[in-house]
């Protein structure tokens, strides 16, 4: 995959790599509150929703930019710093 490249230049407003944990943990929350509502343990039985036990403005990155105007920047660093986002 030395050749691999984004389709689209926008990428996460962070270091991060990626949510993966945070959406773990925020799915083991949902089957754990969904269990109990189904077992009985809570008076609701209405099942949740995703956004009911979890706020993405909590993960860790936080909203993605459009880097297609680095492409063409005048500075060299930039543009290499567009082509060090734009592999995978």
């Amino acid at each position: 995959m030395s050749r691999s490249r984004r389709k689209s230049p926008i990428t996460g407003n962070t270091k991060a790599k990626s949510e993966k944990r945070d959406k773990r943990i925020a799915n083991r929350r949902l089957r754990r509150r969904n269990a109990q509502r189904i077992a009985g343990m809570v008076d609701n039985h209405e099942l949740l929703d995703i956004r009911d036990v979890s706020d993405p403005y909590w993960f860790r990155k936080d909203g993605k930019q459009w880097i297609g105007d680095l492409k063409d920047h005048q500075d060299p660093e930039m543009r290499a710093h567009y082509e060090q986002l734009m592999r995978k």
